[in-house]
């Protein structure tokens, strides 16, 4: 058992904390402050690792002088509060002590070192912590913008169940009829023709499709924006899963199911595949100049250079992975799915069997991924290497980060062009550029098109029958969630393809294909089926994605989108800025919708 101390040494503790605080570290979003009190007559070293960090080498956190039992020596340093810490002091001699602890957004908390005997004339350390100001919640502020949310949810239901409110008619007034006409007036609901048979598909626009697309781009916005400075709205560092890392592979999967309806209509209007190829070639060229050339660099940087600017990033992928889905569907598409709905013993399976050349090149380019991955052999790394480099793999291989994409990159693209800040910079302590839309990665970004593609084939299939629809779509999230847990072991390192956004690994795809999948099936049910959602707000960004994604790239430095905050050390005032930011994105889609203005290149 430690000994204890007394109140009046920890009131010296909590005095020299104080001290330390106000005229030494500053704390930043989610930090706290560790104040190390030694009372050895020997420097110590504290040492930590992040339990966050997979298979990390400890790093020298803070040196501490020499004390006195009666008179310590401290430091201090700011430490993160993202990760469970395993932190171990040493001094001279291997002595050491040690302790794992979560620590409080900007709490301050004091660790004392003293001596000790073990017995035999031997001595050994003990850590004694101490709270000495209590941290913050930092979840108060995501809270109270729930709660809002959540209480314009109730409004909104207690307007649709007939409330007398004044107040809450003359609020709902403006967006009744032009967000949930379905819902507060069911005579608006569109019928069809007498003429037109039942077995024919409602030509009508997909709704659930366009909110998907907009839930999708207002996610990204806020994330772009900050997301409030919470950790789970910035990417994983490198394996894993957080919120912002399902926003891309959202957009990749509905480019896919976009493709496969837009196709659809061109072919019954009678548009000619070289007028496709046309288009497609247009529409690709234009995304990829505008990620090259417009958002490639901002006011502050000058004019733009090629010896430095980035060539991968998200329109170009986009624009390469739209282009290779298409050509697809260009060269093996078919024009009459309806016909092949009946008749065959297949026909339960037509919606793959219809397209297996189309199968085949996708399960070509997963092979070639898996073999350049697994078998490409890279300088100074081992072979099949997936992981950050830096301090992980107990720094082994410090320049691996990324293995055989980043190698691929760096050959064809060179360094210069590379992104220099990668997600896993900060916590592996990497020193490579490694671009996370790059070349290999692209390759699993067809093949995420390709299941947005069949959700696109589907749901023309089976648009007069619902219930197929969702059926299908339950069937390809299980399958693709099990062969995600077979990839990973169920685990978040230690599968044989962990879940990674950085390199868009296999399992990334399915995994995110599955939610994909499963959100859509949502969607399709409550706005399509039911008619019990329009998609309101989300459905205008959905409408106008590139006006609003090009527009929230080249203005979210200015104010209104930003301003110089007065309280950045809280989650309050960037949770408002950037929830604001978001809001008036969504806002001025909404007025561009009523004005019938939508951007489309």
């Amino acid at each position: 058992m430690e000994p204890k101390m007394n109140s009046v040494f920890w009131l010296f503790i909590v005095v020299g904390s104080t001290w330390s605080t106000g005229e030494g570290v500053a704390l930043k979003l989610d930090q706290a402050l560790l104040t190390l009190y030694n009372h050895l007559p020997q420097e110590g070293q504290l040492f930590s690792t992040s339990a966050c960090c997979y298979k990390c080498q400890s790093q020298l956190l803070l040196t501490v002088g020499p004390g006195f039992p009666d008179s310590p020596s401290n430091a201090s340093v700011s430490i993160s509060t993202h990760c469970v810490l395993n932190l171990e002091f040493f001094v001279a001699g291997g002595n050491s002590c040690s302790w794992s602890e979560l620590y409080g957004d900007h709490g301050w908390y004091s660790v004392s070192v003293q001596t000790w005997l073990t017995g035999q004339n031997e001595s050994g350390l003990f850590c004694t912590s101490r709270k000495d100001r209590e941290p913050q919640d930092s979840s108060i502020p995501l809270l109270v913008a729930l709660a809002i949310f959540v209480a314009a949810i109730l409004l909104y239901v207690l307007r649709l169940h007939g409330s007398k409110l004044r107040c809450i008619q003359d609020c709902y007034h403006l967006f009744q009829h032009k967000c949930f006409p379905r819902l507060f007036n069911r005579a608006s609901e569109p019928h069809l023709p007498n003429h037109v048979s039942t077995e024919e598909p409602r030509k009508k626009r997909l709704l659930s499709l366009d909110t998907f697309r907009g839930l999708s781009l207002t996610l990204m916005v806020f994330v772009n924006y900050g997301g409030g400075g919470y950790w789970f709205f910035e990417h994983a560092p490198w394996n894993g899963l957080t919120v912002a890392d399902l926003v891309m592979p959202w957009f990749v999967f509905i480019l896919g199911t976009s493709v496969a309806l837009a196709f659809h209509i061109m072919w019954r209007k009678g548009v000619k595949n070289v007028q496709l190829f046309r288009k497609v070639a247009w529409r690709t060229g234009v995304l990829i100049a505008i990620g090259v050339l417009f958002l490639n660099y901002g006011p502050a940087d000058g004019p733009l250079s090629w010896s430095w600017a980035r060539i991968p990033g998200v329109l170009q992928r986009l624009g390469f992975t739209y282009f290779a889905v298409a050509m697809m569907q260009i060269a093996l598409g078919v024009t009459d799915i309806q016909m092949y709905q009946v008749g065959t013993w297949w026909a339960p399976l037509s919606d793959v069997v219809l397209y297996w050349q189309e199968w085949l090149i996708i399960i070509g380019l997963e092979i070639l991924w898996l073999c350049l991955t697994f078998l490409l052999p890279i300088p100074g790394c081992p072979r099949g290497y997936l992981g950050p480099g830096g301090i992980g793999d107990d720094g082994k291989y410090f320049n691996c980060t990324g293995g055989a994409a980043a190698y691929i990159d760096k050959l064809i693209l060179g360094e210069n062009h590379l992104y220099h800040f990668p997600s896993c910079k900060e916590l592996y302590k990497t020193t490579q550029p490694f671009d996370p839309e790059g070349i290999l990665g692209t390759i699993n970004s067809i093949v995420m098109a390709f299941f947005g593609l069949q959700a696109g084939k589907i749901i023309l299939m089976y648009r007069t029958k619902p219930w197929s629809v969702l059926k299908r779509f339950l069937i390809w999230s299980v399958l693709l969630g099990l062969i995600s847990a077979i990839l990973t072991l169920g685990t978040q390192n230690e599968g044989f393809i962990p879940v990674n956004k950085n390199l868009w690994s296999l399992s990334f795809v399915t995994t995110t294909s599955c939610f994909s999948f499963i959100l859509l099936a949502l969607l399709y049910y409550i706005i399509d089926v039911k008619g019990w959602w329009s998609g309101c707000p989300f459905i205008f960004p959905g409408m106008n994605s590139i006006l609003v994604y090009v527009g929230h790239s080249l203005l979210g430095s200015y104010f209104p989108f930003s301003w110089e905050m007065k309280s950045p050390t809280s989650h309050a005032e960037p949770l408002a800025q950037d929830l604001l930011g978001t809001a008036i994105w969504v806002f001025v889609a909404f007025l561009l919708f009523r004005k019938n203005v939508f951007l489309k290149i």
